[in-house]
């Protein structure tokens, strides 16, 4: 269970762990750190791995499966699905509803448009910058 070893089983009350749990398995597919096809580990191996009810983990895997993130092959467990568009479809979607959360936080916070715009651009190029001061130390 190597490969699986990136799962971590820090989970947080913000919301429900099956969901956490299959955010953790999006998030690898739009990385590119599970393959299209890529078999993925028992439920009963992937619920002791995380430390969480079989019926927990059982929920995730119906869930994607539902999805079209997953599917089973009768006698042979759980795979990604082979499509390789999905990858892609999964982070795009993940962005999205990141973007939505910080623009609906920072539009609460009582932020313009040209304002968000302008923290963004400051805290990118801060990040730029701290990167090319870590290379001048090397």
């Amino acid at each position: 269970m190597d490969a699986w070893d990136r799962f971590d089983a820090a989970f947080s009350d913000s919301s429900p762990i099956y969901s956490q749990i299959i955010t953790l398995f999006s998030r690898s597919l739009a990385r590119g750190e599970i393959s299209p096809g890529e078999r993925i580990p028992s439920i009963r191996d992937m619920s002791l791995h995380l430390k969480v009810n079989a019926n927990t983990m059982q929920r995730v895997y119906r869930e994607m499966e539902r999805s079209g993130l997953i599917s089973s092959r009768r006698g042979t467990g759980y795979y990604f699905t082979e499509d390789e568009d999905m990858a892609k479809k999964v982070g795009d979607e993940m962005a999205r509803v990141a973007v939505n959360g910080f623009l609906e936080e920072m539009r609460a916070l009582g932020f313009s448009d040209e304002r968000i715009m302008s923290e963004l651009k400051i805290r990118l190029e801060g990040e730029k910058n701290d990167g090319a001061s870590d290379d001048k130390r090397a």
